[in-house]
């Protein structure tokens, strides 16, 4: 234990190497019990403007959206210009509107050596973007764990917090409250013991933040293979595997590597929820190193990844049928939903019991807008973690206001709007392309850290050849080249299209 945490305290000083430094004229807060941001002139920038438009550029790369509503996410935690693209990943998956109870932001102690965790309940966190308000829940978990305690000094330089809210404050449009807690110490009873103290928060009410980056100064070809390794065990959903996978990866005596992930603990706390729930599992989002970096040493490297911890596909949608009045009544849900928003910013409720079977089933779905046979806005979601009518809902707002290609439509617009939408079928990965139905499977193709799609119906509306198809969706869409489809993943999927007439 000594060695791991004389490994951490040096690790902490070498942090600095791993962000990038910046003018500080941040001042301060007068309010003595806040906590302030110390990392604010190294780790990310200390200007408002500079750090909102460095956030933007984070989030506009990484637009793949895999899914809506993760109850939580695992997000690295190094100076932005290393990992900041990596978290923005991981952050995108949220629903921008959604409105939470309370978000819990979970790190690991890489400053000091202490039993139990700690949390955070003297003030508020502050950063360039504002004030962070903490949850009064913060204190009541205090007073109510005995293996808590809210100690600040714990908190004074720990940066595994302080480093998540800026992506919060950024892409969250509602009000939150945190509850920041540090897991200290190398005991996994530790986290046993906040994971059960935590469970009955881990729904969809609430979201959980996970801040750990994974290997630590491995080459750059080890860390991608450790880092591999290490995300497996997280999608295990098993504390047990998780702990094996670990120690056997430390034991490997890798040239250079210290830790296979310097915030075990914190995951392994939501692995001691999630494991305990058979419906949900863990969805790999994004990956990549600080030797990615324009910054980066290839030869000494920290791995960054962001999953998201998710509902699982309850229902096979390649069996799955819509009868007509469902359609109709789909497509009636996009456009009120549209409607209602663009008045008052408000999702309309719907009553379950009035909805037929069919839209209650988790299904993913692309909602596409066209205006006098130009198109005017299209967002989706693969993923089915939530009742199609709902995702049907999102989807049509977002495209209505959030395609980024588009000025948001105006109230005036909506006579004028054609709305089409896409039901989709799980994506499968072939490997040939002789697999490809054009017509009939719509395609995704991802290479690296790049990814695109066209829906079925484009091979059909284009008449583009399958190598037009591909070649189209890997320069458009992937921004990978005309022929970059030739050595990416290509994964297929099918679509129930309909529209209004």
């Amino acid at each position: 234990m000594r060695k791991y945490f004389t490994t951490i305290f040096i690790f902490t000083g070498i942090l600095f190497l791993l962000s990038i430094s910046y003018a500080c004229p941040f001042t301060k807060t007068p309010n003595l019990a806040d906590r302030q941001p110390v990392f604010a002139c190294s780790f990310y920038p200390s200007d408002k403007s500079e750090l909102s438009k460095l956030l933007k550029s984070y989030f506009d790369k990484s637009a793949l959206v895999l899914n809506r509503n993760p109850l939580a996410i695992i997000v690295p935690h190094a100076g932005y210009v290393y990992s900041g693209i990596v978290a923005a990943a991981g952050y995108r998956q949220i629903d921008r509107n959604a409105t939470f109870k309370h978000v819990f932001i979970i790190g690991s102690s890489h400053t000091a050596l202490f039993s139990g965790a700690s949390i955070f309940a003297s003030g508020d966190f502050i950063t360039p973007l504002g004030r962070a308000k903490v949850d009064t829940l913060a204190g009541w978990l205090k007073k109510k764990y005995k293996f808590i305690n809210d100690d600040v000094i714990y908190h004074a330089r720990e940066h595994s917090l302080e480093v998540q809210l800026p992506f919060l404050q950024y892409w969250l449009k509602n009000p939150f409250t945190i509850v920041p807690i540090i897991v200290g110490g190398e005991s996994s009873e530790t986290s046993k013991q906040l994971a059960s103290a935590l469970e009955p928060f881990l729904n969809s009410d609430n979201l959980f933040v996970i801040s750990s980056d994974f290997s630590h100064y491995p080459g750059y070809y080890d860390s991608i293979v450790s880092d591999s390794i290490m995300a497996e065990a997280v999608v295990s959903n098993s504390s047990k595997t998780f702990l094996k996978v670990r120690q056997k990866c430390q034991e490997k005596n890798v040239p250079g590597l210290e830790t296979a992930m310097c915030g075990w603990s914190s995951v392994l706390t939501l692995l001691d929820i999630s494991g305990k729930h058979p419906e949900l599992c863990y969805q790999k989002i994004l990956h990549r190193n600080s030797g990615d970096s324009q910054y980066g040493d290839k030869n000494r490297v920290v791995g960054y990844y962001a999953l998201g911890l998710v509902q699982k596909k309850t229902e096979n949608l390649e069996k799955f049928a819509l009868s007509l009045e469902d359609k109709v009544q789909l497509l009636d849900i996009a456009r009120s939903t549209i409607s209602e928003y663009l008045k008052n910013e408000k999702v309309p409720w719907k009553d379950k019991t009035s909805l037929s079977p069919n839209l209650l089933i988790p299904a993913g779905a692309f909602v596409t807008l066209t205006e006098n046979g130009r198109l005017r806005g299209c967002i989706g979601c693969f993923e089915p973690t939530e009742p199609l009518y709902k995702i049907v809902q999102s989807m049509a707002i977002a495209s209505a206001t959030k395609d980024t290609r588009f000025e948001p439509v105006r109230p005036s617009e909506l006579n004028r709007l054609k709305i089409e939408i896409s039901v989709l079928t799980p994506m499968r990965r072939i490997k040939s392309i002789e697999e490809i139905e054009l017509g009939k499977h719509g395609i995704y193709i991802k290479k690296g850290n790049y990814g695109g799609t066209f829906l079925p119906q484009v091979a059909t509306d284009t008449g583009w050849s399958k190598e037009e198809f591909l070649g189209h969706c890997a320069q458009d869409k992937a921004s990978i080249g005309w022929n970059g489809w030739k050595d990416a993943e290509i994964f297929v999927y099918e679509a129930l299209v309909f529209r209004e007439k």
